[in-house]
């Protein structure tokens, strides 16, 4: 990453209100957007690739809030994962994807984040202090990536075991630097460690580390953390009763890689990592657990300059375990609602891919990947007099086999061309649901689906014209899908007074993507503009079906006050808009950027509810904007401070429940001790602004952070 120097004291007069949190683009390579290095001006696809320091400097305390700078980049929820229930921290790429599920995929050094069981993100256990950079592909990278990337594409990349102070993996003895030819993507650098402890508000404290360790001519490399928060309560202070209390967390990760040179030309890496995590929900009786271990082995191999390969198989075994309560309406006490004990899932996976690249400059990556993933809910639920009645088992199985190719040239001087396809057979198998009575043992329910099978093709093209060195034009469009998750089609479950039921019925989503947009670079400034249009078909929505009281086909007996839903497909859905940004960065000491994001996400079509056609997506502001700015001051002083601005949006489909709009200020300052060691002091909601994060039929509004000030020391050694 470039280095500050001082900013004049003219620019810092003219601009002293519009510092805030600064995203750097590094003009290095991006390898996720066709799964090879590459050049980003090549990518015809929206692309913001940020380095680990830009992520670590961030003022917020977690990663997911780190990546909102980006345009286009939101959360399920407001909320981020330092209180949102595991099952809401979905991510959502301009607003293609809000539901727990997401729509987008997340991957870390390869291999999908995404949950088994209910495609949402487990943020926690990604490690900050050990990342080298995230890439995000926004309507892109279907064509490479397959099921889940409908919306687009996250990775994060940690720090190879022999990288350096810097961040970025060193070629091995005889490998060239990065370029488009060295599809293995080596970096400069070298080093041995880094540490980070902090602590502050809400008993909130952390200790996180990366060890390097020589092993003989390869590398050992140790990650941990250790995590907590007493946390703050959820409800807004106007609504809170007695049986509201802070919503705590606890998590802690370690993890092992291994690499090893073998022979001349390729490097082998074993990774392991084992996980945990326990949470409250805002109420004595509402908390979660999650775990996981998790193990890869991936080979690269480049036996020549033209022609590179990667072979990766990786295995995950994760438990998650949950518990609901619906709340009277003086929030005075709690009743349960269904005790989720145990959720166990697996997933397996593995994958090749080469890339090939021709005298002309042209390249071609191809490869093939496997995905197979198993999992059910078992829970007690249907709470009478003191105690469950029944208990329900449900679940199934999901394999996902896919073939791809892309191809990438220049056509003429200033004109570069892409084009991909890719094919991908998947199966649902073994889907059931199963329901017995606590008390007899009876069976009240034994379903068996049929299994179900499909074949989809994701094309995919882009254009990139360079007219004038100042100028950049891109335009791109995909085609991709996304299958139902094991949790939307076999789990219903009870949230407070929503019952919301599954389907087993339902219909693969598809979206046909397209972008146009434009960059322009002259001296310090840089505009871009992009506008974007997506047509998502099939679209998996909770979809109200029913309000108590009164006894209904699909829920039986509900009670005044409470919905019952059903996830059901949504014909129609048109999601389109315009990025625009904005960076200056007149001295090398001070840079400012703005990113502003237009999103019109509207139902256009759905059959099985025609009063939602004309609604706004739930969970999708219309308009949002980031503000922000790094200046580094003489003596070792750095701030990073950051406005963003939400506008309002609706908690439901059906657009009654909203959430206003707001405005949060955040800071990060941090002093350098010397060339290897810092302290930092973070502050999120500067303001203590009031942030909305959901709103129930009965009025109930929960809120976001308020004012959260973190102190800490980081080291790199």
């Amino acid at each position: 990453m470039a280095t500050h120097p001082l900013l004049s004291r003219l620019a810092l007069a003219l601009f002293p209100a519009l510092l805030a949190a600064q995203t750097v683009e590094l003009e290095r390579v991006a390898v996720t957007a066709t799964r090879a290095p590459e050049a980003p001006g090549q990518i015809p696809f929206s692309l913001t690739v940020l380095d680990g320091d830009t992520l670590r400097q961030a003022p917020t305390a977690t990663l997911d809030d780190a990546l909102r700078d980006v345009p286009g980049f939101s959360l399920f929820r407001r909320s981020d994962s330092l209180t949102a229930n595991p099952t809401a921290q979905g991510v959502s790429l301009r607003g293609l994807g809000p539901s727990g599920s997401s729509r987008s995929l997340v991957l870390l050094d390869g291999v999908p984040l995404n949950d088994p069981f209910g495609g949402w993100i487990p943020w926690s256990m990604v490690p900050r202090e050990a990342l080298a950079g995230a890439e995000l592909v926004r309507g892109g990278g279907a064509t490479a990536w397959g099921n889940a990337a409908l919306g687009g594409v996250v990775q994060l990349l940690t720090v190879d075991p022999t990288s350096n102070l810097s961040g970025y993996p060193a070629p091995p003895e005889g490998k060239s630097a990065p370029s488009t030819s060295n599809p293995i993507g080596y970096l400069s650098g070298g080093g041995s460690g880094r540490m980070a402890v902090q602590g502050g508000a809400f008993g909130t404290r952390s200790v996180e580390a990366v060890v390097d360790v020589p092993v003989g001519n390869g590398a050992l490399q140790l990650l941990g953390s250790d995590f907590a928060t007493d946390g703050f309560s959820l409800v807004a202070p106007g609504d809170r009763g007695p049986i509201d209390i802070a919503a705590w967390s606890r998590h802690h990760w370690l993890t092992g890689r291994w690499e090893q040179p073998v022979g001349t030309d390729a490097q082998l890496v074993v990774t392991a990592r084992t996980f945990a995590e326990s949470r409250g929900n805002g109420t004595p009786y509402q908390q979660n657990s999650s775990r996981e271990n998790f193990g890869s082995v991936a080979l690269r191999v480049q036996p020549s300059r033209s022609f590179a390969w990667t072979a990766t198989a990786y295995a995950q075994d994760e438990d998650f375990a949950s518990t609901f309560s619906a709340v009277n309406a003086a929030r005075t006490a709690e009743t349960p609602a269904n005790d989720q004990f145990a959720v166990p899932a697996t997933a397996l996976g593995a994958a090749w891919n080469g890339v090939w690249s021709g005298a002309d400059g042209s390249r071609t990556s191809a490869g093939g990947d496997f995905r197979e993933v198993r999992g059910e809910t078992r829970e007690d639920y249907s709470y009478t007099n003191g105690n469950f009645t029944r208990q329900r088992i449900a679940g199934g199985a999901q394999a996902f086999a896919g073939l791809f190719a892309l191809h990438e040239r220049t056509l003429a001087e200033g004109w570069h061309a892409m084009l991909g396809a890719r094919l991908d057979d998947w199966r649902d198998t073994a889907g059931h649901r199963h329901e017995t009575s606590l008390a007899t043992g009876a069976v009240l329910r034994d379903d068996h689906y049929a299994d179900a099978d499909g074949v989809e093709f994701s094309p995919s093209a882009g254009l990139v014209w360079e007219p004038a060195p100042a100028w950049r034009l891109h335009a791109a469009t995909q085609h991709s899908f996304r299958q139902p998750t094991l949790n939307e089609l076999y789990r219903p479950f009870r949230v407070g007074s929503v019952i919301t039921e599954a389907n087993p019925a339902l219909r693969t989503e598809h979206a046909t993507s397209a972008e146009l947009g434009a960059d322009y670079t002259q001296g310090a400034l840089t505009l871009g503009a992009t506008a974007f249009w997506n047509d998502l078909r099939d679209a998996v929505s909770n979809v109200t079906i029913a309000q108590g009281p009164g006894t209904f086909p699909l829920f039986g007996t509900i009670p005044a006050g409470t919905t019952g839903q059903q996830r059901l497909n949504l014909d129609r859905v048109l999601v389109q808009g315009l990025e625009l940004s904005a960076r200056w960065r007149p001295v090398p000491a001070f840079s400012l950027q703005l990113d502003c994001l237009f999103d019109d996400a509207t139902i256009r079509k759905a059959a099985v509810e025609p009063v939602l056609v004309g609604n706004r997506l739930a969970q999708v502001p219309r308009q949002s904007a980031v503000l922000g700015a790094t200046w580094r001051i003489a003596g070792g002083l750095t701030l990073t401070p950051r406005v963003r601005w939400i506008d309002r949006q609706f908690e439901d489909n059906e657009n009654t429940l909203v959430l206003g709009a707001a405005l949060l200020a955040d800071l990060n300052l941090s002093y350098a001790l010397g060339p290897r060691s810092e302290i930092f002091l973070t502050v999120e909601n500067l303001g203590n602004a009031r942030l909305e994060t959901g709103r129930s039929a009965d009025g109930t509004v929960n809120t976001g952070a308020p004012r959260l000030a973190l102190a800490g020391f980081r080291s790199k050694w």
